[in-house]
């Protein structure tokens, strides 16, 4: 029972789904049909974008990205815009919980060099925001969108058009925030130079990189890319495929198995579908503020077939609570280690701009409908 309580207070979501998935077998029996419930395609490009990032990560590049771009601002309006939009842009390449591992932790010591230590909780609350508004953008943004993305068979630009409004409006607003929350003062911080950046590392892992958008776009098979990143990584750097994070691949199998167990018992499908039918989209923003938006994405994809509003409104649910976007959580983790004493005041600023904004976004979207 301890390791049980360890497991759901270590990673929640995977102990939830899991939990999820065993109770639907009850329902449905196991059977060889539950391989067909599982989208190998996705679980295969999300480990391999998952272990190239990584790769990227371990080659210094992202903090070559971060020294080169900060080292001439001078005034704190400009720097914490140049933090988000660091978070905002590099989201749609890296995903938004990568983008918020390499740059919260910058954030954070940055501030503090330049004696802003009383911005950080708001800084870092934008920069979460940006995380997930920026990753809204692509299919590679972050794990809900890679799965929707193949689910509707939208072409990129046609993925990419739906959600350009609401990525258009969430910066606009980002830039709203940080005119109204800080100063155009001056100050003073010295940026330490980062380790020399692994330049035959980069371009290795930049060429996978290269190779994973082109399998998303359908141009390579997820299979011949398992093969071509996961036999490279094992012959150059095999240590670094225990660094990824399985936990989120397992719980995709979870929601997965939970998804069509649920989907194959027809008197709760078809009541299921009618109440989600024609809602959604606020069903989708809505799930997500309990469950996350990856875990509400695989599960309510099984009820409705309009790809667009589940794609809209799986991107926003990633506004509001703490866990409606799992990235959300890494940053708290973060403010929570550094700065323990502001936990509880970073908790409540997160929620009210991610409030805001989801309400913003929400009203804006409802007039131009």
């Amino acid at each position: 029972m301890h390791h049980l309580y360890r497991w759901a207070k270590k990673d929640f979501v995977l102990f939830a789904s899991f939990v999820l998935a065993l109770l639907s077998c009850i329902i449905v029996p196991p059977s060889m049909a539950y391989i067909q419930y599982i989208d190998l395609h996705t679980l295969l490009l999300l480990f391999c974008l998952m272990a190239v990032v990584e790769g990227l990560h371990r080659a210094e590049v992202f903090d070559h990205i971060a020294h080169y771009s900060l080292r001439h601002m001078h005034t704190e309006r400009h720097l914490v815009m140049l933090l988000v939009l660091l978070c905002f842009v590099s989201s749609m390449c890296i995903t938004n919980d990568v983008a918020l591992i390499t740059f919260v932790p910058f954030a954070i010591m940055l501030l503090r060099n330049a004696d802003l230590t009383s911005r950080i909780t708001s800084t870092v609350a934008l920069m979460t925001i940006a995380a997930n508004m920026g990753s809204m953008l692509t299919p590679v943004g972050n794990p809900q969108n890679l799965y929707l993305y193949r689910l509707s068979d939208y072409s990129l630009s046609q993925f990419m058009g739906i959600m350009l409004p609401y990525t258009t409006i969430a910066l606009l607003l980002s830039f709203i925030f940080i005119l109204l929350k800080t100063s155009a003062y001056s100050f003073t911080t010295h940026i330490s130079p980062p380790a020399p950046l692994k330049q035959r590392q980069a371009f290795f892992y930049g060429i996978l990189f290269l190779l994973s958008l082109a399998s998303v776009v359908h141009w390579i098979s997820p299979w011949y890319l398992l093969l071509i990143v996961g036999g490279s990584i094992l012959y150059y750097q095999p240590d670094l495929l225990r660094k990824l994070d399985y936990s989120l691949l397992l719980t995709f199998v979870f929601f997965f198995i939970l998804s069509g167990n649920l989907k194959s018992f027809g008197p709760l499908h078809t009541l299921l579908q009618q109440l989600i039918t024609g809602h959604e989209r606020l069903t989708a923003i809505v799930v997500s503020q309990f469950i996350s938006n990856v875990p509400a994405a695989l599960l309510l994809s099984g009820y409705t077939e309009d790809s667009t509003d589940l794609i809209i409104g799986c991107n926003l649910g990633g506004l509001g609570t703490l866990i409606a976007s799992m990235a959300s959580v890494i940053s708290y983790k973060y403010v929570a280690h550094d700065l323990p004493q502001q936990r509880l005041r970073y908790l409540l600023r997160f929620s009210f701009y991610s409030i805001i904004f989801l309400a913003c976004i929400v009203a804006i979207d409802y007039w131009m409908a």
